[in-house]
């Protein structure tokens, strides 16, 4: 399986459409699937942008029509009827396949998301060409009652889609980065998932956001990883015969 994590900075409050999809056409006939970060299509800080930020689906319909040649996962602010969320669509074969609402909106320190989003309130595997899949936003992995449903439903691959801003450099070492290294790796090995984690970068109000997307395995060994703070589209081709393996290694009940 060819996954090609798309590590970009997105333009604040729109016009990120057109990159993508150049980005996606780019990689049709190359991969299997391109993950892009939380909210790509919009960037973070939108606050009360968000309310004519926001897209609906026929807004992104000619990222669903690109869809036809390649799985594609994207980060929008997603308009529904009277409500708005920060939300992870799974795009494949022409259709939705698959929608994730954040459920865990921060509302603490630089976070006000809980201020301009609705709070989503489930999260479910779906199946893919690639097996059964979970997807999930940010701050959704840093609850433990998530992780235990994540392991219940014991996906096959779980996208995680991020928006971290830098933070906390103790003795040349970025704090935030090593926790979501802890955060994934003890995700993977209690949930036997392989774990596809898209951060984005570039600067947003004073904002830095550090990248460091990556793979993680079962085994909670990193397959791949993006630079930190860099722009970086990279394709890695993982072996899901080897995943399999490793899940049954693992010998999750």
């Amino acid at each position: 399986m060819k996954i090609t994590l798309s590590q970009i900075a997105p333009r604040l409050g729109g016009g990120n459409i057109s990159r993508h999809l150049e980005l996606i056409q780019a990689h049709v006939g190359t991969s299997d699937v391109i993950v892009f970060p939380e909210l790509s299509l919009h960037g973070y800080l939108l606050q009360d942008k968000v309310y004519e930020a926001a897209y609906t689906l026929e807004d992104i319909e000619p990222l669903i029509e690109a869809s036809k040649d390649i799985d594609i996962i994207i980060g929008m602010a997603y308009k529904t009827h009277n409500a708005i969320y920060n939300a992870a669509l799974y795009l494949s074969a022409g259709t939705v396949l698959h929608r994730h609402d954040k459920n865990h909106l921060p509302n603490y320190g630089m976070f006000e998301e809980a201020r301009y989003f609705f709070k989503g309130t489930d999260v479910q595997a779906f199946d893919t060409l690639f097996g059964s899949a979970m997807m999930v936003v940010c701050e959704d992995l840093w609850r433990a009652s998530m992780i235990d449903r994540i392991a219940q439903q014991k996906p096959r691959l779980l996208f995680v889609l991020s928006n971290s801003p830098a933070r906390d450099f103790l003795e040349g070492e970025l704090l935030i980065a090593s926790q979501w290294d802890a955060i994934l790796k003890t995700t993977a090995l209690l949930c036997g998932t392989t774990i596809v984690f898209v951060n984005r970068v570039g600067f947003e109000d004073g904002l830095g956001f550090w990248g460091g997307s990556c793979i993680v395995s079962p085994h909670a060994q990193k397959l791949a990883m993006c630079t930190l703070l860099e722009e970086e589209i990279k394709t890695f081709d993982v072996s899901t015969s080897h995943f399999d393996i490793q899940r049954m290694i693992i010998k999750h009940e």
